[in-house]
């Protein structure tokens, strides 16, 4: 009786190592898959603006705004391997006195980025992102009066794809350096490739008439950085900005792309928020109407210095 006693204390006390043991496993475990697997979530923010005019001496117009962004991420780590994937979605609406409702802003913009661990903070990478509209943008012909599309979904769509290397010495701060990089632009509908539009060969006219259409897609190879910082910079006030710089290695002139924006957003109570974006945008190959008098020409086309700034409150919703 002795010995069985003994043998089952000492069972006993086996057990309980084992289940010790398993429970720090099931520890270990449990604190290494918070770093591993998927993590998912972002936000959704709607604004709002509003101004009615009546009698108003100083002259202007009632409006309407509504404002919609929406941004996704979805990461997942496993053993060496990261894999980073964001979707951010802009749409805005603006109804302006007795005018229909137009668009005044729209953004549809996708980017992949998956890694391998090369030395210190320093990672292998491939870069991915597609950038585009959801809906088509229309505007008034002034020679017919008729409306026509000037962009859409598509109309331009942008793939920048590339390999390099990526810097990521915190969770704020990443830096994505790329010697080789291939930029696709997309113009797919007919009349905005046969005339040119977003940089694309045009089509080609002879006596009125086209001996050739326009190429809708153009490809480009060059150089690519990509800079992303994102942080609390005071209670309830986050800063984020995201700056895109391409050089292309075959175009004929020497000139950098750029595309800049950066977010203020300040929480200020559970649902509600107030938000300062701003939007730069310098491309080479986009040409803007500029109404000036230069050497007896009007209405040149060119490339600008584009930018938009956008001051909302809204309601937030983080998830």
């Amino acid at each position: 009786m002795i010995t069985l006693g003994s043998s089952a204390v000492l069972a006993q006390d086996m057990d309980n190592k084992a289940v010790e043991d398993a429970l720090k496993t099931v520890k270990k475990t449990d604190t290494t898959s918070q770093k591993q697997g998927w993590y998912t979530g972002g936000f959704g923010n709607l604004n709002f603006g509003q101004t009615t005019l009546s009698n108003w001496a100083a002259g202007g117009e009632s409006t309407i705004t509504a404002l919609g962004l929406v941004e996704l991420f979805a990461h997942f780590r496993q053993a060496k391997l990261i894999w980073n994937n964001n979707l951010k979605l802009n749409y805005g609406l603006i109804k302006t006195a007795d005018n229909p409702v137009e668009k005044n802003d729209d953004q549809f913009d996708l980017t992949t980025k998956a890694g391998l661990p090369a030395f210190k903070d320093w990672y292998y990478s491939l870069y991915i992102n597609f950038l585009s509209q959801l809906s088509p943008t229309f505007e008034a012909d002034e020679a017919s009066g008729a409306s026509r599309m000037v962009s859409g979904f598509l109309n331009p769509g942008y793939l920048i794809g590339a390999l390099g290397m990526d810097f990521l010495p915190s969770g704020h701060f990443s830096v994505f350096l790329s010697p080789l990089t291939a930029k696709y632009t997309f113009v797919l509908d007919t009349l905005l490739a046969d005339a040119g539009m977003y940089g694309v060969e045009g089509a080609v006219f002879q006596e009125g008439s086209k001996i050739s259409s326009g190429k809708k897609i153009r490809s480009e190879l060059g150089a690519f950085i990509s800079l992303d910082y994102q942080r609390d910079i005071l209670e309830n006030v986050n800063f984020s900005t995201s700056l895109d710089l391409f050089e292309s290695y075959t175009s004929p002139e020497i000139a950098i792309d750029v595309n800049w924006e950066t977010l203020i957003a300040m929480k200020i109570n559970k649902y509600l928020t107030a938000s300062i974006f701003g939007h730069l945008i310098y491309d080479q190959d986009i040409d803007i109407t500029i109404d000036e008098n230069k050497d007896g020409i009007t209405d040149r086309l060119a490339p600008r210095t584009q930018f938009k700034e956008v001051l909302g409150i809204g309601l937030s919703h983080k998830f």
